[in-house]
């Protein structure tokens, strides 16, 4: 019941994260995501960002971030510093 009220708050949060461009490359202990958005890298590494994602993401997985700088596609590698079932859901750039 916690993570439905945790996704329900997140849909009125002011980013634009779809958990349908967010996809598992690799399981394991440290899961490897590939995600696409026409966002910012500022934007994503923002806390809360993934949060959306927060039933799915561990501490320390790795997610290649294909986004968007003034229509360029960029690409860096978060890391997951904050997860396991928590919110808010925070990552650093890993690059």
């Amino acid at each position: 019941m916690k993570n439905f009220f945790i996704k329900l708050a997140l849909r009125f949060l002011p980013c634009a994260f779809d958990s349908a461009n967010m996809n598992r490359i690799q399981g394991g202990t440290t899961t490897l995501w590939l995600y696409k958005t026409t966002d910012t890298l500022a934007t994503t590494v923002t806390s809360a960002y993934f949060s959306g994602h927060v039933d799915e993401l561990r501490e320390n997985d790795i997610i290649i971030a294909v986004c968007s700088s003034g229509g360029t596609q960029t690409v860096d590698v978060l890391v997951v510093s904050s997860a396991d079932n928590a919110t808010p859901v925070t990552v650093i750039n890993g690059t």
